[in-house]
């Protein structure tokens, strides 16, 4: 059994960060490790305390994974500062981790930051040059790309505009998923688009399903991604691929919690 190493934070009501993941993982019939970056308070209304993890034990947690059950693939998720930024980085140059996807968590459903600002620069430097893609949402890739995204159009240029600025950092530039969701031209659409290494934008469309319970859709879309590629899918195959277990997880209908809820990972097995 292949193996996936999520490095995140923890959300006590199980609905994203390594909870989600994990689930998403199982889901996909491979083997989930955690390394764990910051415990959070949280449910479906809301972030009510953070409290981060050490960079150093971020970083063994890391080093005692590829020490044993080496993983095909890493996703890494919520990473709230500059330190654990470095420390993350670190572990992964060290142990010449492969198939990595970078999920720059920033904002959570309910709308609760989970970065400091230091940690994006920090992200953009050490992170995601050694990613096999990264996958923004579109206020993250707003951000990101410095510039507005209004449009189908902005999305492929905010897509290349954070291929470039990593690219500027190591001279590595990662596919990059921009997620555009329903947030653009079409409101009954969720399509993506994922930018390639070699500069070809390639539109991942789909319907747009009516489901308000959306906590930890990212965390779970950046997971199946890596499991994707831990089965030795490309890039463009693992993100079609996780796109439709994600379509299935919403359709399921899950309703629980008080405010945006969370996915049925399970759904494939009801």
């Amino acid at each position: 059994m292949k193996a996936v190493l999520t490095i995140a934070g923890s959300d006590s009501s199980g609905g994203a960060g390594i909870q989600a993941d994990v689930k998403t993982i199982a889901a996909h019939r491979l083997f989930a490790e955690c390394a764990i970056t910051a415990l959070t308070a949280q449910n479906t209304t809301g972030v009510f305390a953070v409290d981060e993890v050490g960079p150093q034990m971020v970083e063994q947690q890391i080093d005692a994974v590829f020490a044993d059950i080496r993983p095909s693939a890493v996703k890494i998720g919520m990473v709230s500062s500059g330190e654990i930024v470095e420390a993350i980085a670190r572990a992964l140059v060290r142990n010449e981790a492969e198939n990595i996807v970078v999920d720059p968590v920033m904002v959570a459903t309910s709308g609760s930051a989970l970065i400091a600002t230091d940690a994006i620069d920090a992200l953009i430097r050490y992170l995601a040059p050694l990613a096999t893609v990264v996958t923004p949402n579109l206020p993250e890739a707003a951000v990101l790309a410095e510039r507005e995204i209004a449009s189908e159009a902005d999305l492929e240029a905010a897509a290349e505009a954070i291929a470039q600025r990593i690219g500027a950092e190591r001279g590595r530039t990662p596919a990059v998923l921009v997620k555009g969701g329903h947030g653009t031209e079409s409101s009954d659409a969720a399509n993506d688009v994922l930018r390639l290494p070699e500069g070809v934008c390639v539109w991942m469309r789909g319907p747009r399903i009516d489901n308000p319970n959306t906590h930890g859709t990212g965390c779970t879309l950046s997971s199946a991604i890596a499991c994707g590629l831990a089965e030795g899918l490309s890039v463009e195959d693992a993100v079609r691929s996780a796109k439709e277990y994600v379509t299935g997880a919403l359709a399921a209908q899950l309703n629980l919690g008080r405010g945006a809820g969370p996915l049925d990972h399970m759904w494939e097995y009801r």
